[in-house]
């Protein structure tokens, strides 16, 4: 991204293959993003100067422990502890056909990360599984995770949850709070993907929703008193589908040279549901109406 003007910047396509559910880390003075299981492993990750112009790095999780069955692994994220850098992803749970949350351990933020963990980190068994931790460190150094039940793996409902997490980011320290559900009309039966984010004394909670296979899945916004709610939604997605892209979701969102910078993926509109096509990754910059973002895109669909 060039450095801030009065123009907003335009949405742009930043990585052409399938890239789905990406995060990104600032570390070292450059960008890492990973995103769900694919060709280029079970947590491919990418090197970045300047959040648009990317390159491959490799596997950040070339292996599984013994409880994840290869081929699911989910939505990495990654937070720097005084142990190192601890990604939180997600894989099946081998002996259940669930997804559950583990964590593992890196020195540098590209990995490898090792999981040495006889169990996953969160695992809802009674509510479809769990899936799409996210970390969060807040002003005090307290930190948090926030996650999603998977209940629509069973016809269940679904929550984002969260929990304190100890100081070295390897355990959760407090007990799970249901927090956000779905009870909008757009949402359709689910909310997922949920992002938190401090602007000034503000915290702002981004979250996806609906199918995540249709062109209506779309990222919704709320504001919350504190990393464990409650949290009050703004009624409309803050980004939906429009002529460049369909189906947007599951985001991160940084503050880059004076900028606010969305960091999702989207299918291509033609493309929806096709899955050799993928899901790209995208980067979309928020304005701001007092605590109320936009996204800076052309007319919705």
């Amino acid at each position: 991204m060039t450095t801030r003007t009065d123009s907003p910047a335009k949405p742009a396509r930043v990585w052409p293959e399938n890239f789905a559910d990406p995060a990104v880390l600032h570390a070292g003075g450059e960008w890492w993003a990973y995103a769900t299981n694919g060709p280029r492993g079970n947590a491919p990750v990418l090197r970045s100067p300047d959040l648009r112009t990317w390159r491959p790095v490799g596997d950040a999780l070339p292996e599984l422990p013994g409880w994840a069955e290869e081929g699911f692994t989910w939505a990495p994220e990654v937070a720097a502890t005084s142990t190192g850098y601890v990604m939180y992803y997600t894989a099946r749970v081998r002996s259940t056909g669930l997804q559950g949350i583990g964590r593992a351990v890196a020195s540098h933020p590209a990995g490898p990360y090792l999981d040495d963990s006889e169990e996953p980190l969160i695992f809802q068994a009674d509510e479809g599984g769990s899936i799409d931790a996210t970390p969060f460190t807040d002003t005090d150094g307290t930190r948090y995770l926030w996650w999603k039940n998977d209940g629509n793996a069973v016809e269940e409902r679904t929550w984002l949850y969260a929990a304190t997490l100890s100081d070295d980011g390897l355990a959760l320290s407090g007990s799970p709070t249901r927090v956000v559900g779905s009870d909008l009309e757009w949402e359709g039966d689910l909310v997922e993907g949920p992002f938190l984010f401090r602007r000034g004394a503000t915290l702002h909670l981004f979250y996806s929703a609906n199918g995540f296979r249709s062109a209506d899945y779309a990222v919704g916004h709320a504001v919350c008193d504190g990393p464990m709610g409650p949290c009050r939604k703004t009624p409309d997605p803050v980004l939906t589908g429009n002529p460049l892209m369909a189906g947007p979701g599951h985001c991160v969102v940084v503050e880059h040279e004076g900028r606010t910078l969305m960091i999702h993926h989207a299918w291509q509109p033609e493309d929806v549901g096709v899955w050799e096509q993928g899901r790209h990754m995208w980067v979309t910059e928020l304005v701001w109406d007092g605590d109320r973002p936009r996204a800076v895109v052309p007319l919705s669909r």
